[in-house]
């Protein structure tokens, strides 16, 4: 049981980690990775509508993931044992 907590724990982690950096590439008001390879140009023209859409997936991955292994931590983790 001990071990499965240690995976969870590394999860967790990768997950918490993953879901600031790809919040943080989200686009803001003209900010952003969608602005960084656009550069202004409508998002039909570059694309960009297609790299927020998959930074969007991306995030909701890692936002399900960090919630699944917090109730998975809820359950097997067990201080001090």
């Amino acid at each position: 049981m001990e071990l499965l907590a240690y995976i969870t724990i590394a999860i967790h982690v990768i997950c918490a980690v993953g879901l600031v950096v790809f919040v943080l590439l989200h686009s803001g008001k003209g900010t952003g990775v969608s602005s960084l390879f656009g550069a202004g140009l409508p998002a039909s023209a570059t694309g960009t509508g297609m790299i927020e859409k998959n930074l969007d997936r991306i995030t909701i991955a890692f936002a399900a993931g960090y919630g699944f292994t917090a109730l998975m931590l809820m359950l097997v983790y067990r201080p001090g044992s």
